[in-house]
């Protein structure tokens, strides 16, 4: 008798590898159709991977571009640091590769088979009929809510953050570090230049057309590479939203047949660049799980106890470096420490 799983939201990694191994899959997604806008996720070895087993990483490698490095710089220019990409590469066997979340989404969809858009999913305990369900409906996932109830829902971090890309090929990879600010640099695909700003600010604060002069004000005196990079700014194309996480952490990502996968599961702020990763690696190992053992309960325990505890321990990791990057007093110290760390840490690939 063939197995069945509904996935409530995206988790397209479960959905190709459980159908590969002759699973009917329904994808119900909530939105009418997949994001057209983006910005650049750093796809990390060990995400590639796991794509991969699903038979797209060539395709993944091919569109995106590979990360040679990234520098951690002052806004005068100054230099803090850089992260060592062929070290990573050398203990990985692969580099970190840019790619938009919108070609990132098609390249798994194209994989993935039929999907449904526009589907209001009911309650995830009146979804019957399906030996598993899967929650991958993200950061205010209602999956997750359902289950363990308003006291396990996303916290504001204290930080907005700004995003975009334009249409030059700059040719840097960096993070800009200020007092209590972020400007990030990377390369994108198709010949663009992806960009994103934190800084401090109270909760839902924004500039209704008038995003540009904002991140203009705040950072346009920070050194040539951010100001090349406003300068090409758009208002249309600045997506602004605030910073959160899922705080306190989970304790089961797994319920009696329903598993979380992704920022449904393990919400963190994006300072260690890895949600995606995480999100496409719990996908794997809960289909994986599942196709290796017949006993639903079974597998979603071992997908528990394979998954919970390093998302949670990368999600703490990232609170940290949030808090720390971000700080508005005792800068000299802060690069300082983040000098060393680069110097000598050792990035989970």
């Amino acid at each position: 008798m063939m197995r069945s799983a509904a996935i409530v939201g995206g988790g397209l990694a479960t959905a190709i590898h459980l159908r590969h191994n002759g699973w009917r899959v329904d994808v119900l997604e909530r939105a009418a159709t997949h994001p057209t806008t983006g910005t650049a996720l750093g796809i990390w070895p060990a995400a590639l991977k796991a794509l991969d087993t699903l038979g797209v990483g060539a395709t993944v490698r091919t569109i995106g571009r590979a990360q040679s490095g990234a520098v951690f710089l002052r806004p005068d220019g100054s230099r803090i640091g850089a992260i060592d990409s062929a070290a990573l590469e050398r203990r990985s066997g692969d580099a970190v590769h840019l790619i938009s979340r919108p070609a990132l989404l098609g390249v798994l969809a194209a994989a993935a088979g039929p999907l449904r858009f526009g589907v209001e999913a009911p309650d995830v305990r009146e979804l019957a009929g399906y030996d598993v369900v899967v929650g991958a409906d993200g950061l205010h996932s209602r999956v997750r809510d359902a289950l363990f109830g308003p006291g396990f829902r996303p916290r504001y971090t204290g930080h907005t953050v700004w995003r975009g890309a334009v249409p030059a090929d700059l040719g840097v990879t960096a993070q800009t570090l200020g007092r209590g600010a972020i400007f990030g640099i990377t390369g994108q695909e198709g010949g663009r230049t992806n960009w994103f700003a934190t800084a401090h600010a109270p909760e839902g604060q924004r500039e209704p057309g008038n995003e540009v002069a904002a991140l203009k004000e705040r950072f346009g005196h920070w050194h040539e590479d951010v100001r090349a990079v406003l300068d090409l700014v758009t208002e249309d194309e600045v997506l602004h939203h605030d910073l959160h996480h899922l705080d306190p952490p989970l304790p089961s990502y797994v319920t009696e047949r329903v598993a979380l996968i992704g920022d449904a599961a393990h919400a963190m702020t994006p300072d260690l660049g890895r949600g995606a990763c995480e999100a496409i690696v719990d996908g794997l190992s809960l289909a994986e799980q599942l196709v290796h053992d017949p006993d639903v309960a079974l597998a979603l325990a071992s997908y528990d106890r394979e998954r919970r505890p390093p998302t949670q321990r990368l999600a703490r990791m990232s609170r940290l470096m949030n808090r720390a990057v971000g700080v508005r007093r005792c800068l000299p110290l802060r690069d300082a420490a983040l000098g060393l760390v680069l110097r000598f840490g050792r990035p989970p690939a």
